[in-house]
């Protein structure tokens, strides 16, 4: 059964037949596409800090105490303990000093400031971090509310910033990874691909997982899935790179089969006057 051969203009990134047109593109046409998708999940992330991230500060920083300091490693707390500062369905955060676990779970995240270190909570288990012994970080309303209101969009910017260069670094990354056995693959399948088209073939193959992770991300925080489905298509949107990675392989053009004229270790018959 014969394989259809790439189209010659690559565009579009969804379909094994379109992942393989990369190989034969301009790096140029790639990274364009690359940084589409890469502004597609920075919007993402940035309407879900916006919209689960931002409103539980907000809605923590009023109920501060008017002083209030991390200094030395230690947080200085004059409320009471715990309390609860601002709960949500995906993110809770409270202040229990001695990580008594009186505050039960509420969210998906919860996020709890205790006297030497601060723990997140989700679904998984807990991770701790221990405050920086060489700052002093004020926690306390009359600080942080002008500081807030001061910085929250340019927060919300540096995080899309990030994003993008996080998306795209790590896509080269991953290109060059998997270079070696995609280049490896495609000389035994015969395929046109040189290192550099392997490249570019890995780095377009990349993009569908990561338009899946955008939409997973939407469909999260608009409470359309569960932590547990969004823990699921995290690692789903890995292997569909995979599948995309080798299944286009069968969409490069084969490479061109020399043409051998007469037996090179004979010499040419000589013509008969």
């Amino acid at each position: 059964m014969s394989v259809p051969t790439a189209p010659t203009a690559a565009w579009e990134p969804f379909t094994p037949r379109g992942v393989a047109a990369f190989a034969g593109a301009r790096f140029g046409r790639l990274l364009l596409v690359q940084f589409i998708v890469a502004l597609l999940a920075a919007v993402a992330v940035a309407w879900f800090v916006d919209t689960v991230g931002f409103p539980a500060v907000t809605a923590a920083i009023p109920k501060l105490p008017p002083t209030g300091e991390i200094r030395s490693g230690k947080l200085d707390w004059p409320g009471r303990s715990p309390e609860l500062l601002a709960t949500g369905r995906i993110l809770t955060l409270d202040v229990d000093l001695d990580h008594s676990g009186q505050i039960g779970p509420t969210a998906d995240l919860q996020i709890e400031f205790g006297r030497q270190t601060v723990r997140a909570f989700s679904l998984f288990g807990y991770l701790e971090w221990n405050y920086p012994a060489d700052y002093v970080i004020a926690f306390n309303r009359n600080a942080l509310e002008p500081l807030w209101g001061a910085w929250a969009i340019e927060l919300l910017i540096m995080a899309g910033v990030a994003v993008v260069m996080g998306c795209l670094l790590s896509w080269w990354l991953l290109a060059t990874l998997y270079l070696p056995p995609v280049w490896l693959l495609g000389f035994f399948a015969n395929r046109d691909l040189n290192f550099r088209q392997s490249w570019r073939l890995a780095g377009a193959a990349l993009l569908p997982g990561a338009l899946l992770m955008v939409a997973a991300i939407l469909l999260y925080g608009g409470g359309f899935l569960d932590l547990i489905s969004f823990g699921f298509i995290f690692g789903a949107h890995f292997v569909i790179g995979w599948i995309y990675l080798f299944v286009s392989l069968l969409f490069v053009p084969r490479a061109p089969t020399p043409v051998i004229r007469g037996n090179p270790f004979h010499p040419p018959r000589q013509k008969r006057e």
